[in-house]
């Protein structure tokens, strides 16, 4: 008799027992700001100068005394003697951005001026501070500016940089081992042209590894691991130093899916099958502190897996702030049918201001996932929708 799952977790359930066993990495490193995007500050930031430093001019124009201003008109222009300083009566050019010197309390813009000789006719009245961006009018000195745990932009590295910045500390990146297992595989370095019948390309690791890069982490692939459940536990067991493990491939019922049992040999097994279609075969452990995933080896179900499980999982280990999914709503082109007691993932594609699931796309046919623009998820309670319903539609990353 073969072996069954011992149970059918929901997708919810499932995700909240794994991210209850995964503890998050706090362990810090400095790089410098060009390599600081998407990476997780460590440290709170407080700035410790003014941004600018300096008054500055907001226009090109001329840095006056408002004084000097009162009453100008196109009618009843005022007359100012153009100089390299500024005083009673006279006023200097600044560009936008320049300093504004000390004499000035204000920037008479451009095209209220004309200029006759060394002389500037003014068309118009300015006040005290008109045009002058003030000292720390971007940041103060003591304003805290980022906190710990804030996922850096490039625009963050800009503001960095203004405070005199050129390194950052920041938590490190997860280090995800990806295994991939079974007797079927062939590598794509080793491989001829066509693999012989019963022989593919091993290439779930190379999808499992891209994604891992994507979401925060740093892939470490290891060879193909053949399905003998005394190998797979050695190949385990040779990358517990990583920060979490992916095992693909070997994770269903039959003769030779032994990785939810190595998993549950060397330590917690904690759920063996999910209420996802495709993806049911998925197992989800934890072995000491090491998250460990159990993908299925058909691909699509792979991918699926990938992003219930592992997205949240490495985010969650790396300290990676989770951003927010803003889904599209789009009608239906035609019906999706789904299966009751499961989160049913269809792919779809758009067509115009509709989307159309694709037809035909079992669990093993990966290019369907590449021919697809995105995907709706049927919630476990429901049985599909019909055409000209509104669904979300997430965007296939």
């Amino acid at each position: 008799m073969g072996r069954i799952f011992k149970a059918r977790t929901p997708v919810e359930e499932a995700g909240q027992v794994f991210l209850e066993h995964i503890s998050p990495l706090r362990e810090a490193e400095e790089v410098a700001l060009e390599a600081c995007a998407g990476r997780v500050l460590a440290d709170e930031i407080v700035a410790g100068r003014n941004v600018p430093h300096y008054r500055r001019s907001a226009m090109d124009g001329y840095a006056v005394r408002a004084s000097d201003t009162f009453g100008a008109s196109p009618a009843s222009p005022v007359l100012l003697q153009l100089s390299d300083r500024v005083e009673d009566g006279s006023c200097t050019w600044v560009h936008t951005g320049a300093a504004v010197p000390e004499e000035a309390d204000a920037v008479l813009m451009v095209e209220d001026t004309a200029v006759v000789g060394n002389l500037v006719e003014v068309r118009a009245q300015v006040y005290p501070n008109r045009n002058v961006g003030p000292v720390g009018e971007d940041i103060k000195a003591g304003d805290p500016v980022f906190e710990v745990g804030h996922l850096l932009r490039p625009c963050d590295a800009s503001v960095l940089a203004s405070l005199g910045l050129n390194r950052v500390r920041v938590f490190r990146k997860p280090v995800v081992a990806v295994i991939p297992t079974g007797d079927e595989l062939i590598s794509r370095e080793k491989a001829g042209e066509v693999p012989p019948p019963g022989k593919v390309l091993e290439t779930n690791g190379l999808m499992a590894a891209l994604y891992v890069e994507k979401w925060g982490g740093i892939s470490r692939c290891t060879g193909i691991v053949p399905d003998d459940p005394r190998k797979i536990r050695e190949a385990v067991e040779a990358n517990l130093d990583a920060d979490m493990i992916l095992l693909s491939g070997g994770t269903s019922v039959g003769k030779r899916d032994h990785a939810p049992q190595v998993v549950e040999g060397l330590g917690n097994l904690l759920v063996h099958g999910v209420g996802l279609i495709p993806g049911k075969p998925t197992a989800l452990g934890v072995i000491g502190e090491v998250p460990v995933v159990c993908l299925p080896g058909y691909p699509v179900a792979g991918l699926v897996a990938m992003y219930f499980f592992v997205r949240p999982g490495l985010r969650k280990r790396g300290s990676i702030p989770e951003p927010p999914e803003i889904p599209l709503r789009r009608q239906l082109a035609s019906k999706i049918s789904s299966k009751i007691g499961y989160v049913n993932f269809v792919r779809v594609v758009f067509e115009g201001d509709l989307v159309r699931p694709l037809m035909g796309a079992g669990a093993g046919v990966l290019s369907s996932v590449a021919k697809a623009d995105g995907f709706v998820l049927v919630p476990e309670n429901v049985e599909g929708y019909e055409a000209g319903e509104e669904v979300d539609v997430f965007l296939i990353e």
